[in-house]
């Protein structure tokens, strides 16, 4: 049996493993650690939680993801109800400042704009919107706002990478104003993750381009 064959039967596993996924409808295929998913779920969320799963398995590199939403009959709704749910779930978020965040609906996509002053502001407020009813999928065009004087970054996060046990010998830091470049290689999906959310941790920065390959 192939590497390819065992990687695809692996991930298949997980996601009938993974309870918040109905896996029927998904398909997998495996190229040298690069896994496409396909098929059809009942839910944005659904949608988010295959990708999830397929992340944690071992010997994924990277995911091409491809599953479509589709929406059962029950559960479809209106763009300006499924708009009002959306402010409404933001408005009751306190980490997501007031009025900071606008909403856009079309044919159940939601678009997301507006300005905020953290990355965690921004990743809330997608968040709260990904698991409402009649999400089909989300675009994520808030702003962060940048700032002056915001110092050294590539030295703070490169200090908060060493706390988090990465050696800085596998993982380098590139700064261009707000705008962060991660390279390097990890172990692991978990440690990818980490890395990209100390990256965003550091203040000024405003975007975030991680380079860094999962072995």
């Amino acid at each position: 049996m192939s590497n390819d064959t065992m990687l695809q039967a692996a991930v298949l596993a997980e996601l009938v493993w993974e309870p918040s996924v109905t896996a029927g409808h998904i398909g997998v295929t495996a190229d040298h650690g690069v896994i496409t998913l396909s098929g059809h779920v009942d839910s944005y969320s659904q949608k988010q939680a295959a990708e999830n799963a397929a992340r944690r398995v071992k010997g994924v590199k990277a995911i091409a993801e491809g599953i479509v939403v589709k929406l059962p009959l029950e559960v479809k709704r209106g763009d300006d109800d499924l708009a009002r749910a959306a402010i409404d779930r933001l408005a009751w978020d306190s980490t997501v400042p007031r009025d900071s965040v606008k909403v856009k609906v079309a044919q159940g996509w939601l678009t997301l704009t507006g300005d905020v002053d953290w990355h965690f502001q921004k990743d809330a407020a997608e968040q709260d919107v990904r698991g409402l009813h009649g999400v089909v999928s989300v675009l994520n065009h808030i702003n962060i706002k940048p700032r002056a004087n915001a110092g050294k970054i590539d030295e703070s996060i490169m200090h908060a990478l060493h706390r988090s046990w990465f050696d800085p010998k596998h993982i380098s830091v590139g700064v261009d104003g707000g705008k962060i470049s991660l390279n390097g290689t990890v172990n692991s999906w978990s440690d990818y993750d980490i890395a990209e959310s100390t990256a965003w941790s550091a203040p000024g920065v405003t975007e975030v381009d991680n380079r860094i390959m999962v072995n």
